[in-house]
């Protein structure tokens, strides 16, 4: 039987930095539209302080809508904190609550206002509350290939958070590089030493990357034998952070593209990811510059 693996759209990670707010309305249409073009997989929204992303401030109103459709669909909602599983547990028909973990300090610091040790502590909680809701959480473990900010990085930093997390009950981790640094040799290697370590653990790889770098980390990653992979229609989205606005999401499209010309299964049609697709562009051109990977 060919090979299998998940592919995960986010147009949370895709729209949350937009500049300007995409209608509730639009945004029902579109999650829609993934939903019937076959996505079981969709990180939808984030319950976060609208100060923070203004984006997401109507993450509630989209999943009243959404509420009827869902059947089968794994919702993800990301988290900052305890209150925001409570709220996912509040709401319903959210199957999975995202925490982003950062290996570095600094950029902990500047995407949750948390240092490294409330970190640990809110991982705690979440662990408990989600074990006790039955509900899945996955911990996004960000600059899992590289550190930007001058702070010490190696693949055995990795092994020790993916240790630590494992150890506090973690069995989803999403490996990712939030900034665009990650080369194909250090995803593979860091790929390797996880998966033979935490059997356990299932593992995920969101990237973030320039146009012309998306597919060799996405193939090292699926040749280590990752089977779990983000992306974002279009490659919208990216990290405010990256300081580069050329880096974007790994665009789902060529993804797609990539694995049926491999033979993997992805559970997808390229024709049906098509209205989705444009509508990803409609989006972009209206609400936000084009960071389209060319």
């Amino acid at each position: 039987m060919p090979e299998q693996v998940t592919i995960i759209e986010c147009p949370r990670d895709a729209f949350q930095g937009l500049p300007q707010f995409i209608p509730t309305e639009t945004k029902i249409d579109y999650l829609l539209s993934l939903m019937e073009a076959g996505f079981s997989h969709i990180d939808f929204g984030s319950f976060v302080s609208p100060r923070a992303v203004p984006q997401m401030q109507d993450t509630q109103q989209v999943l009243d809508a959404l509420r009827p459709y869902l059947k089968e669909t794994y919702l993800i909602a990301i988290i900052p904190n305890l209150k925001g599983l409570e709220r996912v547990i509040q709401a319903g028909g959210i199957r999975c609550a995202g925490y982003p973990l950062s290996i570095s300090s600094t950029f902990q610091q500047r995407n949750l206002h948390q240092d490294l040790e409330q970190s640990w502590k809110v991982v705690d909680d979440l662990v408990a509350r989600a074990r006790e809701a039955r509900i899945d959480l996955v911990v996004y473990l960000s600059m899992a290939f590289g550190n930007p900010y001058g702070e010490a990085w190696s693949a055995d930093r990795v092994i020790t958070f993916v240790d630590k997390l494992a150890q506090k009950g973690i069995q989803q981790i999403s490996l990712s590089d939030t900034v665009g640094l990650a080369k194909a040799q250090e995803v593979h290697d860091v790929f390797v030493a996880c998966l033979k370590k935490f059997p356990e653990v299932h593992f995920g790889v969101h990237l973030h990357s320039r146009p012309e770098r998306w597919e060799q980390p996405v193939l090292a990653a699926y040749e280590a034998g990752c089977r779990r992979f983000d992306g974002a229609l279009y490659g919208i989205g990216g990290c405010p952070f990256a300081e580069d606005e050329l880096v974007g999401n790994i665009p789902t499209e060529r993804v797609v593209h990539r694995f049926n010309q491999m033979g993997i299964t992805t559970g997808l049609n390229e024709s049906a990811i098509q209205k989705p697709l444009a509508k990803a562009r409609e989006i972009l051109e209206r609400f936000g510059k084009d960071g389209r990977m060319e």
